[in-house]
């Protein structure tokens, strides 16, 4: 992945006040992926700062169940933000995969949905690189279907491990989580309230 932009302090400041008089302005596709802890926390942090800017924000998440209650949940809702789950829990513990896809398709229909209606301004799919990495979805289609559909103002961030290498180069930003030392694994600390849940 090649960095583009300035090299200088000059150039970087010239750039910036080309950028600002352009007054360019888009939606965002916005890729959390990587092995480390934070994608659903830094994509809920963005939904929280939209909804505080009066956007309309909604959140589908593709492993948690609908009935999942968790502290950025319970947040979320009180704050205006529509949060949906569209899965049966964590994967590893599924006892039907096949009802696992078949809830995450339904989920992306919700999103499809959601998106062509034009339902908010920042749309979160949480985990979604899951349907992608497991074949329940197919990318291309997937992001085909986004060219022609999402609209140009809509921010729509993406969450989970292994983003496709299509969907990382289709996304306006990406940021890797990298794991670096976990409470879990290096100390035997287990998941916390507050923090991880």
């Amino acid at each position: 992945m090649t960095q583009q932009g300035p090299g200088s302090t000059d150039e970087a400041e010239a750039y910036r006040q080309e950028v600002r008089a352009a007054k360019r302005k888009q939606g965002l596709v916005i890729v959390h992926t990587g092995d480390g802890k934070g994608k659903t926390t830094a994509a809920f942090g963005m939904a929280f700062r939209a909804r505080g800017r009066g956007m309309r924000v909604g959140v589908v998440q593709f492993i948690k169940p609908d009935t999942a209650r968790f502290g950025e949940i319970r947040a979320a809702r009180d704050a205006g933000i529509h949060v949906e789950g569209a899965g049966d829990g964590w994967t590893w513990k599924s006892k039907d995969l096949d009802q696992s896809a078949e809830m995450a398709r339904a989920g992306w229909a919700r999103a499809q949905q959601h998106i062509t209606e034009g339902t908010f301004d920042l749309l979160v799919l949480d985990e979604f690189t899951y349907p992608l990495h497991y074949g329940w979805l197919e990318t291309a289609e997937v992001l085909g279907w986004l060219r022609e559909h999402r609209p140009p103002m809509l921010h729509l961030v993406i969450t989970g491990r292994y983003a496709p290498e299509a969907l990382v180069e289709f996304a306006d930003l990406v940021t890797e989580m990298r794991l670096i030392k976990h409470p879990f694994r290096e100390q035997g600390i287990r998941a916390q309230p507050g923090i991880e849940f």
